[in-house]
């Protein structure tokens, strides 16, 4: 029998909800299925839907979408989502997870005014982990600018490298906003590297979460590293399409990052297995 020339890895394609924005958690599934993605990452946020695991249920069951990962709700228009304690959404998000058949939550560190929060994130977090087979993969973010200052938003650190997850979501709009080099932080990473928010940028002080190809992030670099890996976390397609003029704009940019992520997840076989961190 012929050696296969090519090795596609069992990574799963998701979209997040949030790619959608603004057109509802609904639409995100509606698009997903049409599209053939692999699944779907739920944006815990302000949409009603988006926080009611029964009505996540029937989203998923009828447009036959897994919910692979949650996205517990850390931005700053979710503060008072699934309550104002930020240890209660992260246990509310890993419910859910658990319920719908996710692998993953999706969480950011804490803002540097959550004190008490950031205090005890890092062992917060390990033992969160260690109570469930629920991943929960702390993702990496940025300084905030405005013209030429900058301020450290995000604490213990807004590169999670520097503190010790048992796993890690690397999203490549963050790495261009922070102006970081994305692959050092994959290499960092390492093995432990266990989510991938796929988007591209440009290095604006705004996190633009361009469709992967149009901006100058390794997105390509990195998806034929995961190839040749054995990487078998999920690659989520989260990018901004709110500038689209129709449905059918939209529907093309998602379109797009998927044909995008799944030509450079087939590697060619021929090429030695390697570690994103080797």
């Amino acid at each position: 029998m012929a050696e296969p020339v090519v090795r596609v890895p069992d990574a799963k394609v998701a979209l997040s909800t949030a790619s959608v924005y603004p057109e509802s958690t609904a639409t995100a599934f509606e698009v997903a299925a049409r599209l053939g993605y692999d699944g779907v990452e739920v944006m815990v946020w302000t949409d009603p839907v988006s926080q009611d695991i029964e009505a996540l249920r029937r989203l998923s069951d009828y447009h036959q979408v897994p919910i692979l990962a949650v996205h517990a709700p850390c931005l700053l228009i979710t503060q008072r989502v699934w309550s104002t304690d930020p240890w209660v959404k992260l246990q509310r998000a890993r419910a859910a997870a658990e319920k719908l058949g996710a692998s993953t939550v999706v969480v950011h560190p804490p803002f540097r005014w959550q004190r008490q929060y950031a205090r005890d994130f890092v062992t917060g977090v390990w033992r969160m982990a260690d109570e469930t087979d629920v991943r929960f993969a702390v993702e990496n973010m940025y300084p905030w600018r405005y013209r030429d200052r900058e301020m450290l938003a995000y604490a213990p650190e807004w590169d999670v490298t520097k503190d010790d997850y048992r796993h890690y979501t690397v999203d490549l709009s963050h790495t261009a906003t922070a102006r970081t080099d994305a692959l050092a932080m994959v290499d960092r990473m390492g093995d432990r590297l266990g989510h991938v928010h796929l988007a591209d940028g440009r290095g604006s002080a705004k996190d633009e979460h361009l469709v992967p190809g149009r901006g100058t992030q390794p997105c390509a670099e990195l998806l034929e590293r995961l190839a040749v890996s054995g990487f078998d976390g999920h690659v989520v397609i989260e990018v901004n399409t709110r500038r689209a003029m129709s449905a059918a704009e939209r529907e093309a940019d998602l379109a797009e990052a998927l044909a995008f992520t799944r030509l450079h997840l087939a590697s060619s076989a021929s090429r030695p297995s390697r570690t994103p961190g080797s």
